[in-house]
């Protein structure tokens, strides 16, 4: 299988990606995130499964990470079998100084939120050109297809500038891994992530939206392969 988020390896999200693994120990339940940089500790925590050093289940977030973790050897489990999980792993968007994190270019916050959620630490890994003092990016809204134009219409409301992501070689929107909608949409700096996080929660029509305030920690990979880790 060709993984098209890594046709060009980086050493940023190689480094953040392995140094996360190194933190799963045997016995472990892990939340497996969706991207380029948590592929890159899949694969790591598949080969320590693989040489018997890690006994330790996953629970996936999207059908990419799924793939990912069938190829790579790492035995997977479900939230219905495994509620509680010891760590979750993942990228992200953007970061701000405070670890408030924005998520959902890959389309898969909602499970990526419940199975962070689900996990006791939940650890976020990224290259450096995420990191930010003040939220800026656009904010990913996964919305009901029912609900879409209530959803656009209450997001100018309260001052965002959104858009219907468009799928890639197919005509038509983006459709989640649950069959929804994705709206992107801008709210220029966001210097109150948890004010907009609860707005957001309130629209009808919204199933998720791609602002995580739970996160514990960011490990950081940089092009010399170091890292910096950053907690809360």
């Amino acid at each position: 299988m060709t993984d098209r988020n890594q046709a060009k390896e980086s050493p940023e999200k190689k480094a953040a990606g392995i140094y996360a693994a190194s933190l799963v120990q045997s016995g472990d339940a892990v939340g497996l995130g969706t991207g380029s940089t948590v592929a890159y500790t899949i694969k790591e925590l598949g080969r320590r499964v693989r040489e018997e050093e890690l006994d330790i289940v996953g629970v996936v977030t999207s059908y990419q990470s799924e793939a990912i973790a069938i190829e790579a050897g790492v035995p997977l489990t479900t939230l219905a079998q495994t509620p509680k999980l010891t760590i979750a792993i993942d990228g992200a968007d953007q970061f701000d100084e405070n670890l408030f994190a924005i998520k959902g270019g890959g389309a898969a916050h909602t499970r990526e939120k419940i199975v962070s959620m689900s996990a006791d630490r939940f650890v976020v890994v990224s290259d450096p050109a995420k990191k930010a003092k003040t939220l800026s990016t656009f904010v990913p809204i996964e919305v009901m297809p029912f609900g879409k134009e209530l959803v656009m219409k209450s997001l100018k409301a309260i001052g965002g500038d959104p858009v219907l992501r468009a799928a890639v070689k197919k005509d038509g929107p983006v459709i989640t891994d649950n069959g929804n909608f994705v709206i992107d949409c801008s709210f220029g700096e966001i210097k109150n992530p948890a004010e907009l996080a609860a707005k957001l929660s309130q629209i009808p029509g919204v199933v998720e939206h791609g602002i995580f305030m739970n996160v514990d920690e960011v490990i950081i990979g940089n092009a010399d392969g170091s890292i910096e880790v950053i907690k809360k």
